[in-house]
């Protein structure tokens, strides 16, 4: 008798906590949480590569996306170069993934880091058919003073500009080859002259949609091109010192001694801002968020593959 009763409280107990407890399994057993109606593309920044001898540019992040149901494409930008251009590369290879689609692909979900972020802001204002959502992650949307130290110290112009650039250009190139980028030549004083003060305030002018009319504010969540309505989207962080074991905080906690106020060593808080701003404080530098060196992120931050996932998700929960 007793054990009869036992049985018959367990199964009450099972009847009334079987839905949730269904929802919480089919939650965390759901493969699709990153499955978006339009594919991500995840556009690179500076020193732009998708793979070179084996390491990836986006490290580990694009296959926990596609481990979520998540389509997602690596685009072949040049290392060096202006927005415009990048972007013009951008434009054909995604007009040929859409032509390649029979029509199951439509339009894009743009997620670029650094430069990367620019870059799909040219993309969104000259092919606005293309884009259904920009997101930039750590994008120095209003200039870096990095940029401005670089082009002070080495002006074009000169002799040692000369040399600097015969340099950087080489070093483009190389990463171009063995990423098997566009062989475009690599112009780093395109890029450069992009992102100083001068050059940051003459692209705004052009393509003002997203960027913050205020210096520290956030843009519109949303903006319509020609017709066509773009969710826009950014985050960033302002630790430029994140592991203490990373190569790259030696990198950041220098150059981020030309910015001023919190930054991620290349960009600046404010300047990152970019239409609904997710969050601008993570614990991370300038690379962490595309979870370099090789996964070297601080302990006390969440992961940038986390960060992605959830965000797939919440372009998934906009119908995006």
């Amino acid at each position: 008798m007793r054990t009869l009763f036992v049985a018959a409280m367990m199964a009450v107990c099972l009847c009334t906590t079987l839905p949730a407890q269904a929802g919480f399994f089919s939650s965390w057993f759901d493969r699709n949480e990153a499955k978006t109606k339009h594919p991500i593309v995840l556009v690179p920044g500076i020193f732009a590569f998708d793979t070179i001898a084996g390491i990836d540019y986006w490290y580990r992040i694009p296959a926990v996306l596609e481990s979520e149901g998540a389509t997602v494409f690596v685009p072949k930008v040049n290392a060096f170069d202006s927005s415009a251009l990048r972007g013009e590369s951008l434009i054909e290879q995604l007009d040929e993934i859409r032509a390649a689609s029979g029509g199951r692909i439509s339009k894009f979900n743009l997620m670029g880091h650094s430069q990367g972020g620019v870059t799909s802001r040219y993309v969104m204002n000259v092919r606005p058919d293309l884009v259904a959502s920009v997101t930039t992650l750590h994008s120095p949307h209003k200039g870096s003073p990095v940029a401005d130290l670089i082009t002070g110290v080495v002006p074009e112009s000169t002799l040692r500009g000369v040399a600097f650039e015969a340099f950087a250009n080489a070093v483009g190139d190389l990463v171009n080859l063995l990423s098997n980028n566009k062989r475009d030549d690599s112009d780093i004083y395109a890029m450069l002259g992009e992102f100083n003060k001068a050059g940051s305030a003459a692209f705004n002018r052009q393509f003002p949609a997203g960027v913050p009319t205020s210096d520290c504010g956030e843009g519109p969540s949303q903006v319509t091109i020609n017709g066509h309505r773009i969710r826009l989207y950014s985050w960033s962080g302002t630790s430029s010192f994140t592991t203490g074991v990373d190569l790259s905080d030696a990198l950041f906690t220098t150059t981020g001694l030309a910015v001023s106020g919190p930054s991620d060593g290349i960009t600046g808080q404010c300047s990152s801002h970019f239409g609904k701003v997710i969050r601008d404080n993570y614990r991370m530098n300038h690379i962490d968020v595309n979870n370099h060196l090789f996964g070297l992120v601080s302990l006390f931050e969440t992961r940038p593959e986390a960060l992605f996932k959830n965000h797939a998700n919440r372009l998934k929960k906009a119908g995006l």
